[in-house]
């Protein structure tokens, strides 16, 4: 049986990968190692060459021809690092007065250094929260990931009811148009038009009707009210 190493010896690649794979749903399919290498933003055999390591290490499950996926103890760290990130990102937000346009990539840099110690007080400074700024869910300390919606506005048909659930976090100017139009999780929604021809979302937001382009509406999620 491999031994799992403990997560203080991880690298930060280490952990950038399985939460990489987490991303990608990695922890219920395998991922292909093109689709995972498009996500670090590095090559293929680099990739190959680190899923070894994960694999020896007894985090990562590997099959030739369909890919990588996270075991039970890769899932845990990943849901570990995610954990750290999102708390972090509400902390930056409510105590440092970060926007949330700003706060992914300052995330990304604490989220590998920052004590479990410090974790467990951020999280009770900010009233033991259960999703981030943009609306993602914050796994508990056992592992548990509360569902969240996966529905774009884009989905939606006209005459529908919803509200805002959350963002996508990966663009941060989209960011900054959804708050310029205040599409933040939590604002209920009026769809009052839809193009068939991949044109912008037409809908009624506080009783004024406003255009969403297609690109932001894929990036907003809802769910029915």
């Amino acid at each position: 049986m491999v031994e799992v190493t403990r997560r203080s010896t991880f690298t930060q690649s280490q952990e950038d990968y399985l939460k990489a794979l987490y991303h990608l749903h990695g922890d219920t399919r395998p991922v292909p190692t093109r689709e995972l290498a498009q996500r670090l933003g590095i090559s293929s055999p680099s990739v190959s060459e680190m899923v070894g390591r994960l694999v020896t290490q007894g985090l990562v499950e590997h099959d030739r021809y369909r890919g990588q996926q996270l075991t039970k103890e890769g899932r845990k760290v990943a849901l570990e690092l995610v954990r750290h990130h999102r708390l972090l990102e509400m902390f930056l937000v409510q105590v440092l007065g970060y926007s949330w346009d700003e706060v992914h990539e300052e995330a990304e840099r604490l989220e590998h250094v920052i004590s479990e110690r410090m974790e467990q007080r951020i999280f009770e400074l900010l009233g033991r929260p259960e999703l981030d700024p943009h609306g993602h869910a914050i796994p508990t300390l056992t592992g548990k990931v509360r569902p969240v919606s996966n529905r774009a506005l884009s989905e939606c048909g006209v005459g529908e009811k919803v509200v805002v659930q959350g963002v996508s976090d990966d663009d941060a100017a989209k960011l900054r148009e959804l708050d310029r139009r205040g599409l933040v999780p939590g604002t209920p929604v009026e769809v009052v038009g839809a193009s068939e021809y991949e044109g912008p979302i037409d809908i009624r937001i506080r009783g004024r009707r406003l255009s969403v382009p297609l690109g932001l509406a894929r990036a907003l999620f809802v769910e029915r009210r």
